[in-house]
Formats: C-alpha cells, sequence, structure tokens
C-alpha cells in the first residue's frame, strides 16, 4: 500500500520522527559542540577506553562460547519444562540491571553462597569486584541472549538437513560437522558482535562492579567527570568517544549478522535421530541443569534476601519507588505517544524517513543522551530541577527501537489486510484507527508497553546525572543503600524494584490482551 491513499495519515508520525531526531541530534550536538578539541585525552581516559573494549570483548567471547553447547542442547532435547526454561532466558532482559548485580553478589560475593561453600572446604572467599566481576555479570545478562540466539539458528536449519544426515547414518559428530557448524559460522559472529556492542554501553555493571581506577569504562568515567569534578568539557569529550565506539560497535554487529537463509525444507518439525546416546542425554541434562542454576539461584538471592527486609524498610525507599513508577509511566506514555503514529507511518510507507528516525537511539547510550540535555539545559536552568522528566523521556527514546519493531510487523500487517476495504468504505482516520487498527495492535502496544516501563523502572543511568540528594529513584537509592554498605535494606529495595518491574510489564501486557479480546 506504499504510495497510495491511506486510512490513516502518516503526517503525525513524520511529526514524532522529527521530535525523535531533534532531540536525540540535538543532544548529540550539543555533546559535540561543548567537548574541546584541545582538551585531549589523559592517560586515565585511555585507560577507560582500553578497560571498555576489553570487557566487552571478553564479555562477549564468554556468553558466545558458553552459549553455543546450551543452545545444542536445548536444540535437541524435548522435555516438559523447556517452554518455561526457554521464556526465563528472556528474563534477565527486563530484570533491573542493579538487581542482578545485588543478586550475583549475593552469591558469587565475597560472603555470598559460593564463597561460603568455599570457606567449608578451606579455600579462599570469591572477589568479585574488577574486571572479572564486570565479566562475570555481563555474562549473566547476555548468556540468555546468546543462547536464543543461536537457538533459533538451529530452528532455522531445515528438518530436512537433519533427516537426510539419519539416512546417511551420520552420528553427532558427523552431524555437528557438516550441518552445525556450518550453521554456527554464519550465526555466532553476529551473535557475538551484538553482545559486545551491548557491552561496550554498559554503565550500571561498572558503577557496582568495576573496583576503582583500573575497571573505569568510558560511560562510568563520564559520570565521574560530572559527578565528582563537574567537568562537562572533560565530560563532553568522553561522551564523543562513547558515540564512536558505539558506532563501531554498531557497524560491526551490523556487519556480521548473517541475512541469507541456511536453505529451504518443508517446515516440517524438526526431529533427530543422532542424540540417542546416554553420554549425550547426560550432557546435555547436565548442560540445561547448569545454565538454569546459573540463572536462577541469582533470581531466588534476591527473593531470600528481601524477604525478611521488606516489610521494613525506611520511608525514603518507599519514595523513590513511587517516583520510579511515575517516571516508569511517564516514559512509557511518552513512548507509545511516539511509537504509535511512527509505526503507523512506516506501515504506510514512509519507511525511508520514519524509521531511520526510530533507530537513533541505538546510536548512543542513555549516559551520552542525558550528557547532552544537561549541556543544553545547564544555562538557563538548572538541571537537576528537571531530573524526572529528562530521565522519563530520554527513557522512551532508548526504548523506541524495540517498541518500533515490535509494533511495526503488525500495522504493516493490518494495512495489506484491512486497508483497502476500510479505504472503499470512506473509513479514515478516527473510526480506522478505533475499529480496525488498535484492537488488532492492542496486544502488542501492550507488550511494548511494558517493556518500557520495565526498563525505565530499572534504569540506573540518566537520574544518576541529574539527581540531588534529596531526589532518587528507586534503583538509585538501592546504589546507595549498596555502597553504604545497608545491604539488608537494600536487599528489599531490590526485591521491591523486581516486584514492581515485573507487575508493570505483567499488567501492560495482559492490559493488550484483554483490549484485543474486547
Amino acid at each position: 500500500m506504499a504510495g497510495r491513499a491511506q486510512p490513516v495519515n502518516p503526517v503525525w508520525g513524520s511529526v514524532a520522527a522529527a521530535v525523535v531526531a531533534a532531540a536525540i541530534l540535538g543532544a548529540l550536538c550539543a555533546v559535540f559542540w561543548r567537548a574541546e578539541a584541545s582538551l585531549g585525552l589523559g592517560p586515565s581516559d585511555w585507560a577507560a577506553i582500553r578497560f571498555t573494549v576489553l570487557q566487552a570483548a571478553l564479555s562477549a567471547t564468554f556468553s558466545a562460547v558458553l552459549a553455543v553447547p546450551v543452545a545444542r542442547a536445548l536444540a535437541r532435547r524435548q522435555f516438559a519444562a523447556r517452554g518455561a526454561l526457554v521464556t526465563l532466558l528472556g528474563a534477565p532482559f527486563i530484570l533491573p540491571v542493579i538487581v542482578a548485580v545485588f543478586g550475583l553478589l549475593a552469591v558469587f560475593g565475597r560472603s555470598g553462597w559460593v564463597s561460603t561453600v568455599l570457606g567449608w572446604v578451606g579455600l579462599p572467599p570469591l572477589h568479585i569486584y574488577g574486571l572479572h566481576g564486570v565479566v562475570l555479570a555481563h555474562v549473566f545478562f547476555n548468556l540468555p541472549l546468546a543462547t536464543r540466539l543461536l537457538l533459533q539458528g538451529w530452528r532455522d536449519v531445515p528438518s530436512e538437513q537433519f533427516r537426510l544426515a539419519a539416512q546417511l547414518s551420520f552420528g553427532a559428530g558427523e552431524t555437528a560437522r557438516l550441518i552445525e557448524r556450518p550453521m554456527l559460522a554464519r550465526t555466532l559472529p553476529g551473535v557475538w558482535a551484538v553482545i559486545f556492542a551491548i557491552c561496550v554501553t554498559s554503565f550500571a555493571v561498572a558503577l557496582t562492579l568495576g573496583g576503582g581506577p583500573r575497571a573505569t569504562t568510558v560511560e562510568l568515567a563520564i559520570f565521574q567527570a560530572f559527578s565528582f569534578d563537574f567537568d562537562l568539557s572533560r565530560a563532553a569529550w568522553l561522551s564523543v568517544i562513547q558515540i564512536a565506539l558505539a558506532g563501531i560497535a554498531a557497524v560491526i554487529a551490523l556487519r556480521l549478522t548473517p541475512f541469507e537463509a541456511l536453505g529451504t525444507g518443508l517446515d516440517r518439525p524438526v526431529r533427530r535421530w543422532d542424540v540417542g546416546a546416554r553420554r549425550l542425554i547426560a550432557q546435555d541434562t547436565m548442560l540445561i541443569t547448569l545454565a538454569a542454576l546459573f540463572l536462577l539461584l541469582p533470581l531466588s538471592a534476591i527473593v531470600l534476601s528481601g524477604l525478611a527486609a521488606i516489610w521494613h524498610l525506611p520511608v525514603q525507599v518507599w519514595h523513590a519507588a513511587g517516583l520510579s513508577v511515575l517516571v516508569a509511566l511517564g516514559s512509557t506514555a511518552v513512548l507509545l505517544s511516539l511509537a504509535l503514529p511512527m509505526s503507523w507511518a512506516i506501515a504506510a510507507g514512509s519507511a525511508s524517513r520514519v524509521e531511520v528516525a526510530g533507530i537513533l537511539g541505538l546510536a548512543a547510550s542513555p549516559l551520552v543522551i542525558g550528557t547532552g540535555f544537561f549541556v543544553m539545559l545547564n544555562p538557563f536552568v538548572n538541571p537537576q530541577s528537571l531530573a524526572l522528566p529528562v530521565t522519563a523521556l530520554v527513557n522512551a527514546l532508548m526504548a523506541l527501537p524495540f517498541a518500533l519493531r515490535i509494533l511495526v510487523p503488525g500495522a504493516r500487517e493490518v494495512a495489506r489486510g484491512y486497508g483497502r476495504l476500510a479505504l472503499s468504505l470512506d473509513m479514515r482516520g478516527w473510526p480506522y484507527l478505533r475499529h480496525v487498527l488498535l484492537p488488532r495492535l492492542m496486544p502488542r502496544i501492550g507488550f511494548a508497553a511494558g517493556l518500557a516501563a520495565a526498563l525505565s523502572m530499572g534504569d540506573l543511568g540518566v537520574i544518576a546525572l541529574f539527581a540531588d540528594p534529596e531526589l532518587a529513584t528507586l534503583p538509585l537509592q538501592m546504589y546507595r543503600l549498596m555502597a553504604a554498605y545497608q545491604m539488608e535494606t537494600a536487599a528489599g529495595a531490590g526485591l521491591l524494584l523486581l516486584v514492581l518491574s515485573l507487575v508493570l510489564f505483567w499488567a501492560f501486557d495482559a492490559g493488550g490482551r484483554r483490549g484485543a479480546a474486547a
């Protein structure tokens, strides 16, 4: 339907795209304008760059390599809880980073469960702070993502290839060499590059587990330039470096991600005849169990540690929780006001200008965008007075690419299936939106809104730049409690943050499905 009359006017989508482009590009231009060319990079800045690249490369390598046997085990085994486990692999994506870090500390920290067991056998406790702690946390977040992506690679292999392998009496070794390894050679580099790009822009993990000047990322150096030195020129210059690193990582991820198919088939269910050996069954069972424990133990630690303390939280924590909910709801409202008209415009054939604006959020991290807004606001108003609105806006801009990825396919499907009929009935504008488009997009709208709300609830980036000592969202309040070694109160705050994030996600997602049914 591109280029033809549409039931929905794409002008509002173009306006929304212009607003997004102005906000993001304006922030980036402010960063470039504030950076002084004569300032240069000091030894600590080069150390932050080296550490950023090193931890991202190690995190991506460990996540991708460890995901291969786990994804292979899940691809060739069917069991009762398999669907629940695959669903669980998506949980770390909406899990607040600060909460996950607390769970990792409870399991792998100096006083954690693993260190306690090591003490029973006379071994020293683990030291989680520093490079190895940052890598461990990134593996926790990205191992499930890598597993899901590689599992999709196995699903893309036509079942006829495995059937032919069985007819030729291939064992597990021959099947791996001739079918699975070629698939991995095409898929694994792209998975590695995507995770590398994610880890380059990591902030909260480095903030909590960095462990000093030797383990400082560029994002953390930007925060330190603001919070400790209030050196806007250095922060802006570091933001330029971060933009370059993120841009290079994104280009690498795009270039290494394959687009061609692995072959065609008849869409039959995949059946494996090469994995019946008891040794392979035991091996796959062990791998799946270890992966599940790696995910479940920190989550369990959060719940167990926080249950006792959640009923005795101070009023500051509850106030921070209320602010976090308000920011999350505001961010979700801003996101939907931008994503809905943009997705309709893209479905109407305006993808060239609107969709490009929608992915601008991937060009820079939230901390860099926040730096740009701080630079723009600082000459006119006190940026701290706008901490919550700016945080909600930046969170919405960062979630916009994910929301468009969710909404656009559904909007295109509705336009193809009902656009001509609506035009023949002269159903345009609001009647078309109300009776045709919105009811069919409600499940996707609910999912996108829930994802945006959960991500905003757990954000510990922009608010750290703008907040004053009297103002804090729940993630920032939890970080302050951990920094003050009030671990019991922090545990209760972490459980509260986890519950609120999951409740918001569930409420929007379930509301979207109910709206579709109605």
